[in-house]
């Protein structure tokens, strides 16, 4: 049987000055060169996991490792490893869109003519090169989105993580997105994609995690949890089923 490319065993999350664990007891395994949904609703502990896996917070307890590689041992070779593409914009408005990512582009390594070259071909596949010499501040939602996503994988990383990628962005924006997301994933990465979209996660992940209070309530591909899931007729119907209808109103 092949090794996860991601493998969680018992972790915890407790922030200082919260009663409540974010994430408890969390076991999962992510296989190689899967579009993995990581869903949930407001507060479920997405957010910190995403975080933990990233190497942005460090775990109460529990262990992880990516591609076999642990924080505590390797921690410079997982971020080499890894691509994360948040919610938020990171981007510097002032700067043309070119000048960002051969800023990003230099932080991961890339230099010189590898570098420029990627920048441009990244550019044109998203079809952003005719505005590579414009203000950020000046750009759409979904023109920032694609920006945000090529300043993620530069670098070619083995695993991705996505946040919300395609929040707020108009539908054409949306379809060029996820199908580079499928063209990267065709050409072996692995992702970890967290949205709030349903019937888009349906459509684009081989498998999703349904957590909740910090634990993973269901897992398997978005059919086999449709199929399980009494009167359920898509994965909406799957989520409110295991976490509810309540309002998840977070201030």
């Amino acid at each position: 049987m092949e090794t996860p490319i991601i493998h969680i065993k018992e972790l915890y999350k407790k922030y200082k000055d919260s009663e409540d664990f974010s994430v408890q007891n969390l076991n999962l395994e992510i296989q190689e060169k899967e579009i993995f949904g990581l869903l949930g609703p407001n507060g479920a502990g997405k957010t910190t996991l995403i975080s933990m896996l990233c190497g942005l917070i460090k775990p109460t307890s529990g262990k992880f490792t990516i591609d076999s590689l642990s924080y505590d041992k390797n921690a410079t070779q997982i971020k080499n490893k890894i691509g994360v593409v948040p919610q938020e914009y990171a981007l510097y408005p002032t700067l043309t869109a070119r000048e960002n990512l051969r800023y990003f582009g230099s932080m991961y390594g890339l230099k010189g003519k590898e570098l420029c070259l990627k920048v441009d071909n990244s550019l044109e596949h998203l079809g952003l090169l005719k505005f590579a010499d414009k203000k950020v501040e000046t750009f759409s939602g979904g023109m920032k989105r694609r920006v945000n996503l090529i300043a993620g994988i530069l670098h070619n990383p083995k695993v991705l993580f996505l946040d919300e990628p395609t929040v707020g962005v108009d539908v054409q924006s949306k379809n060029v997105i996820i199908d580079y997301l499928k063209e990267l994933n065709a050409g072996g990465t692995t992702i970890i994609y967290t949205s709030h979209h349903l019937t888009e996660a349906q459509d684009f992940c081989t498998h999703i995690a349904i957590i909740d209070r910090g634990t993973i309530y269901a897992q398997g591909t978005p059919e086999g949890l449709v199929a399980q899931t009494p009167n359920a007729h898509n994965l909406e119907d799957v989520f409110i089923s295991l976490t509810g209808k309540e309002l998840r109103d977070d201030a």
